[in-house]
């Protein structure tokens, strides 16, 4: 069985704040799903499947969906991979859709990292129960050093640079300026990121993404009713979930989970990189999406620094427009997992309401990819193709 046009992203919304020391999360929740919901012109009966993650609050799923009193349910997903846990939800949103356990799917995200002084520099402790903690916590891991482990083992393979990297950064701001929500909204230039603190080598300061509160949710519904519904359809073509891990001590720094997810999704959807004409790439940090361009296919591996520079990215003006909300390198990266707005921002380009000055002409094909964990040690990856009908 396949997914594809099975379902239809009926409803996106992005939380305004990025600053949020008032709300609650289970708040930032609830707003988020509201403005989904409206978004998609339903309302909270027709909801009777639920997906959420790790960053909702409570014991389980049940909690926050007792707070959003959503009643009947007849499907309920609390999936966790990290970041992109939201690209895999609605991929699980259309398998439950297709095989008839619901048929309208919310999902949420909210988060106040920003709030509450939580960031990549921190070392998370996520269990001492954890098979890797005796091997690995007494070595302090942070997030941020083992991006930037990543980064210079491709640099060393593959002769990138940090010139190469800082073009991604330059290209998110160019596509922030017009974002009047984004955190980050000035230009920056190649020589702003290098001349940036070093943060961990090779990477600083502004090759990391901004920490912010508030979140997303998105609508997931039956062909059928988006069909009945007054609203762009965009249905879910193909997609792809796996994890890459430390693979028995064989480590690969050089290529992240997204290789074989990816792959997978373009099979499903039939179609190939080159027919993308918007991707949506997790940005956590520049090495992030240098990493993916190479295992989606965009460009050979190795070949990603190349591929990045000289503006590449920058919508009407590169061969790949990415990130035209800013991304997490500037706009939003809501409770530290940037997968929602990477589904949300690509809705937006399929349905033609990105800023005009970001717009890509036509779009009518579009990718959403990411990672959640780190790609230094292990993580879970998720791709997902949209099309406009």
């Amino acid at each position: 069985m396949t997914i594809k046009d099975k379902a239809y992203i009926v409803g996106a919304y992005e939380h305004p704040l990025r600053h949020a020391p008032n709300h609650s999360v289970a708040q930032l929740h609830a707003e988020v799903a509201k403005g989904a919901i409206e978004d998609a012109g339903l309302s909270k009966d027709d909801i009777d499947g639920f997906f959420c993650a790790g960053d909702a609050p409570g014991g389980n799923a049940w909690s926050m969906a007792n707070y959003l009193n959503l009643s009947q349910l007849k499907h309920i997903d609390s999936t966790d991979m990290g970041g992109c846990s939201y690209l895999i939800h609605v991929a699980h949103a259309a398998q439950a859709i297709a095989l008839g356990k619901c048929n309208v799917a919310l999902i949420t995200l909210a988060g106040r990292p920003k709030s509450d002084g939580i960031s990549g520099t921190q070392v998370r402790i996520r269990g001492v129960s954890l098979p890797e903690a005796p091997y690995e916590l007494p070595y302090s891991p942070v997030t941020l050093n083992l991006y930037a482990m990543a980064a210079m083992r491709h640099m060393y393979e593959f002769g990138t640079t940090s010139e190469q990297l800082a073009w991604i950064k330059v290209a998110a701001s160019h596509h922030a300026q017009y974002n009047e929500k984004a955190m980050l909204r000035d230009l920056v230039s190649v020589e702003d990121v290098l001349a940036s603190p070093m943060i961990s080598d090779p990477l600083r300061r502004l090759d990391s993404c901004v920490v912010t509160d508030g979140g997303g949710a998105i609508i997931v519904a039956r062909r059928d009713i988006a069909r009945a519904l007054n609203r762009p359809r965009i249905k879910v073509i193909g997609a792809g979930e796996t994890t890459k891990h430390q693979s028995g001590g064989k480590v690969d720094l050089s290529y992240t989970g997204v290789a074989w997810a990816g792959q997978r999704a373009f099979e499903e959807a039939g179609v190939k990189p080159g027919d993308i004409q918007y991707a949506s790439i997790y940005d956590s940090f520049t090495i992030t999406v240098l990493l993916q361009l190479e295992d989606l296919g965009f460009c050979p591996k190795g070949e990603g620094g190349r591929f990045v520079a000289d503006g590449n990215l920058i919508s009407g003006q590169g061969r790949l427009p990415f990130n035209t909300d800013g991304g997490g390198l500037c706009n939003n990266h809501p409770s530290n997992r940037g997968g929602m707005t990477k589904i949300i921002e690509a809705v937006r380009q399929l349905r033609g309401e990105a800023h005009p000055r970001v717009q890509v002409p036509g779009c009518s094909l579009a990718l959403a990819s990411g990672i959640g964990g780190a790609i230094g040690h292990r993580h879970g990856a998720a791709t997902i193709i949209m099309e406009r009908e």
